[in-house]
């Protein structure tokens, strides 16, 4: 059920609808300024280190594709626990995330690690399919052994303003995740608006996400510094109300360590130390752990290596 503090918003359509159009609106120049005057924070080189080293640790290494074998996930996995064979001393991954037929084979990867397996279900990335679909879906990745589930709003019901339909169906995949975490795409690309997003993060979150994420990385437009920004202030204000804490995933063209520092330095400005931690944010991307180890060889050595050095996907 939802949380106390917001128990009756979702007695009826008309109130959840009362409740989420109630929202403050959203000053699009001025987050949009703010996101970006962030983003031109320096950072000295001992706080890079520590940064890069984050970044990773953040990351859910992930593998989306029609064209996914066992062994492309068992590299993956292997990739996620030693990311630099090089150098032992280079932090985890967070977690691998991938469709719910290889969840067995990257559990066996990790078998004895404490990176998670994460797995994207209810259709994704369209998330146009019945429930029922939906549900087994995800007691299906459940079963197999993932510990994370990433699920996929239906953006075409949040977008005809029925947002009951959407709050049910998040709250009928929560109970089918059981043990695991739940993590909302709300596919930020699609909702148009900020002002959607912040009511789709409120949404997400009043029924019960443990994590709400920007994207499926499958559209034109995905994880951005405004819109992350938008869903940090979500998670903040929701946390003053509620007394509880969510996650936030960008997901989705995030590629290189400057992109990741911008985002770390939004999470330290805007909600800070509870969430600089795997528990409570994470990246979604699969060509950033590259970059991240190129930068960190750099630094170590003083000497760039160069995409050679590193595996590729």
């Amino acid at each position: 059920m939802p949380t106390n503090a917001l128990a009756d918003v979702t007695a009826s359509d008309s109130t959840l609808r009362r409740f989420l159009h109630g929202l403050p609106g959203v000053d699009a120049v001025g987050l949009e300024a703010r996101a970006a005057s962030l983003g031109t924070r320096s950072i000295k080189t001992t706080s890079k280190a520590y940064a890069i080293d984050l970044a990773i640790s953040m990351i859910d290494l992930t593998t989306l594709e029609g064209a996914d074998t066992p062994g492309k996930v068992r590299a993956l996995a292997a990739k996620a626990v030693h990311p630099d064979p090089t150098d032992r001393t280079t932090p985890r991954t967070a977690a691998v995330c991938v469709y719910p037929d290889m969840v067995a084979t990257a559990k066996a990867g990790l078998a004895g690690t404490d990176v998670k397996v994460a797995s994207v279900a209810t259709a994704f990335p369209a998330g146009r399919a019945a429930l029922d679909v939906k549900l087994a879906d995800t007691r299906d990745a459940v079963a197999a052994g993932a510990d994370e589930i990433d699920m996929v709003i239906d953006r075409g019901a949040f977008l005809a303003g029925h947002y009951l339909k959407v709050y049910d169906e998040i709250r009928a995949v929560k109970e089918a995740a059981g043990p695991a975490r739940l993590k909302v795409i709300f596919e930020t690309g699609e909702l148009s608006t900020y002002d959607n997003i912040r009511r789709a993060s409120w949404l997400g979150m009043i029924a019960g996400a443990d994590f709400i994420k920007t994207s499926t990385g499958k559209v034109g437009v995905n994880a951005t510094p405004a819109n992350t920004l938008l869903m940090l202030e979500a998670v903040r204000d929701f946390r003053a109300q509620t007394g509880v804490q969510i996650g936030v995933k960008p997901a989705g063209g995030i590629r290189t360590t400057k992109d990741a520092l911008k985002f770390l330095v939004l999470v330290n400005e805007t909600v800070g130390e509870d969430w600089l931690d795997n528990h409570w944010f994470r990246f979604g991307a699969s060509s950033l752990l590259n970059d991240l180890l190129m930068q960190r060889q750099k630094l170590a050595t003083g000497r760039y290596s160069g995409p050679d050095y590193v595996t590729v996907d």
